[in-house]
Parts: C-alpha cells; sequence; structure tokens
C-alpha cells in the first residue's frame, strides 16, 4: 500500500523528481541437478526434459538445468554449494548416480554423496525431489537391487519425494533409446518428462491450487 502510494505521489509532482523502480517478482527457481539423462544428451537441448518442464511451467518458475555428461555423485558434490549459493533455488531436483553404477563406484560412496548433496540442499531451505535410476540387468541383480535401493531408502530418510525410475517406460523399449542403449532419443522425452511431472506437480503446485 506504501508503494503503490508512493507512485502515485511521485506521478502528481508531490514527491521529488526520481526514477520510481517496482521491484519485478523473480519466480522460485528449479535446479536440475544430474548427469547426461538430464543434459539431453545427443539430441537438441530445446527437446530434452529439461527444457520441456520449463515450457509446461511457463513464467510460475525459472528451471536452472546444471545437469552435465558423464557427471558422478562425487562431481555433483563437489559442485552444489557454489550452485546454491548461485542459484538460490527453491527446488532441486536430484539426478545423480547412473555413472558411478556403470563405472562400479562402491554403492556406500554413492549413497553418502546423496546424502551429503540432500543435507546441504535442505540446509539451503530449497526442496529436494530425489530422482531414481535403474542399471542394466547385466551388473547382476545384488548390485542392481542395493544400488535401486539407495534412492528410496535416501528419500524416506530425509522425507524427500521420489521419482522411482527417471526412464520408466522408456528403457525398456528400444524404439525410445539411442544407439548406444543408455540414453532416450528426442521422441522419448516427453515421456521421461511425464515420470518426473507425476511426482513434480504434487511438490510444485499443491492440490488445492491445481
Amino acid at each position: 500500500m506504501v508503494r503503490v502510494l508512493y507512485l502515485i505521489f511521485a506521478l502528481l509532482g508531490f514527491l521529488p523528481s526520481t526514477t520510481v523502480v517496482m521491484a519485478a517478482e523473480v519466480p522460485p527457481t528449479v535446479l536440475v541437478w544430474g548427469d547426461s539423462l538430464s543434459a539431453a544428451y545427443g539430441i537438441p537441448v530445446e527437446k530434452g526434459w529439461v527444457n520441456l518442464l520449463q515450457t509446461k511451467l511457463g513464467d510460475q518458475y525459472k528451471v536452472v538445468n546444471a545437469s552435465i555428461s558423464g557427471e558422478t555423485s562425487a562431481g555433483g558434490l563437489t559442485r552444489l554449494p557454489d550452485a546454491l549459493r548461485e542459484h538460490k533455488p527453491a527446488y532441486l531436483l536430484l539426478e545423480l548416480g547412473a555413472n558411478d553404477g556403470l563405472r562400479g563406484i562402491d554403492l556406500p560412496t554413492m549413497r553418502s554423496n546423496l546424502e551429503q548433496m540432500v543435507k546441504l540442499a535442505q540446509a539451503a531451505k530449497a526442496k529436494v525431489v530425489l530422482i531414481g535410476i535403474k542399471l542394466p540387468p547385466n551388473y547382476g541383480a545384488t548390485f542392481t537391487d542395493k544400488f535401486e535401493a539407495t534412492y528410496s531408502e535416501l528419500a524416506k530418510q530425509y522425507d524427500t519425494p521420489l521419482v522411482p525410475f527417471l526412464l520408466d517406460g522408456v528403457a525398456d523399449n528400444w524404439d525410445l533409446m539411442q544407439a548406444d542403449g543408455l540414453h532416450p532419443t528426442a521422441e522419448a522425452e516427453p515421456k521421461v518428462l511425464e515420470n518426473v511431472w507425476k511426482v513434480l506437480e504434487g511438490v510444485l503446485l499443491p492440490s488445492e491450487t491445481r
């Protein structure tokens, strides 16, 4: 109210001549912290699920994609503090671990790195959404089961929403996967976004606002 009156008085000439600047409302930032699966590897960036998310959200949110192809949980942990300070995200979509699994990095190390990132984000007042990954079956049932369980266990421990599997309905359809068998095609990206949105919608848009 005071700001409105100030503007009226300034326009009427009752206040000294000055530039009246109205503070623009800054939309909350959604920081996507992932690897090649979120960095649109092998396809045009604009067709990736993260860019499609920004299009879906419009100007309600600012989506920052800080994903890097080949990123590991260790690399993500190293970079995260600076990114939190720079972007001050309201939400962090944490999609890392695939490269740890493919490289056979021990699971306790991966879990520790993911856990520290969750704690850093929560300490910075960012709402974390964990995005789960599954490994190809040739890595063995014992390893893959423990790998997949890491995400659900962390989500439960830190009370974070969980996308169970980013590539659900995609990874098992060769028509939707690139020739390497690891990355989705551009045609698959809307389905990838759908997997994320099933969980993210309830985080960004509470039921009373939908």
